[in-house]
């Protein structure tokens, strides 16, 4: 039981640099609650001045995850407020049968690599009632995960709600069996969004998005099979991580950019069996938005605003 708050040191020096990435840590934990109503505060600004996204001529090093569940089972992580997390807020890595619900996590807006829920390697895991306002991905789920529902959300400001990103450095990787359904997202860069790099192996299959209400989002919805968040630009390879029966279904709200839907898919392996159902997306005050497509294949059911690929 976590009652009061939790605060991190806010020297840098305090920290054992043998393992940085931490800073709470469960590890190996059978039947585990971890709740009480309390705060656990990362003291995370001291962390943010020195990261290479914020100043691109510092090296890029790693920093402590607030919470962090490691090869867990049958466990509830509930009724908690994570804040201002030195990197990424609460993460599940490698977890089996999990309940995350009724927490509270939030970072300024310009905090770098600050995840709300990062889910990694993980299966049978559910997230609910669940406000996340932060700096990058409101959750991201990425290789190995399985099985994953999110539902009741609500996201802003953020990256919204991203699979991956799958495949960097030639990696293979593999997420299956995700339903996000009932989520608002509010002011966020991206709404609901799988991102793979070119080179990766392996695939992304069965997701669904439903239920989803968008407010002054950049890029409500996305696949980019040619991700590159490298100072290097990223050359064009024959191999891909492979996306495929992916269902957005009724998803509604304003764009904040004209791009509303972009599917910008590999050549070598492009997105298949992607359905569309019931979507209303229009720019800030209702007027007209557009869609982009690349190597996409698509079937509509219901009215498309705006229409595919157009």
């Amino acid at each position: 039981m976590i009652k009061g708050t939790l605060e991190a040191s806010s020297n840098r020096s305090d920290w054992n640099v043998d393992n940085i990435r931490h800073w709470i840590l469960f590890d190996g934990a059978r039947n585990l609650v971890v709740g009480g109503g309390g705060t656990v505060d990362g003291n995370g600004d001291v962390w943010w001045q020195h990261s290479c996204k914020r100043n691109t001529s510092l090296p890029c090093v790693d920093a402590p995850t607030a919470l962090f569940f490691n090869s867990c089972k049958n466990l509830v992580v509930e009724d908690l407020v994570v804040k201002d997390s030195q990197q990424m807020h609460v993460a599940f890595r490698r977890c089996t049968n999990v309940k995350a619900s009724k927490l509270t996590i939030s970072a300024p807006e310009s905090s770098p690599n600050t995840d709300g829920i990062h889910v990694s390697g993980t299966k049978s895991i559910l997230i609910e009632d669940t406000i996340i306002e932060t700096g990058d991905d409101c959750i991201s789920i990425v290789s190995g995960s399985r099985r994953v529902i999110a539902t009741r959300i609500v996201c802003g400001p953020g990256h919204g709600i991203s699979i991956g990103s799958l495949g960097a450095n030639n990696t293979r990787a593999h997420v299956s069996k995700v339903l996000v359904d009932k989520v608002i997202l509010k002011g966020t860069t991206n709404g609901v969004r799988i991102k793979t790099w070119q080179g990766g192996h392996g695939y992304a299959k069965r997701i669904i998005f439903q239920n989803v209400f968008m407010h002054d989002v950049q890029n409500p919805i996305i696949i980019n099979q040619n991700y590159c968040d490298s100072r290097i630009p990223c050359r064009e390879q024959t191999s891909a991580v492979a996306v495929s029966r992916v269902l957005y279904r009724n998803i509604k709200g304003t764009s904040a950019s004209e791009l509303a839907m972009e599917f910008n898919c590999s050549r070598s392996h492009p997105c298949r069996h992607i359905v569309l159902q019931e979507i209303e997306l229009v720019g800030e005050g209702g007027g007209p938005a557009t869609s982009f497509c690349r190597h996409f294949k698509w079937e509509e059911i219901g009215k498309i605003i705006p229409a595919p690929c157009a």
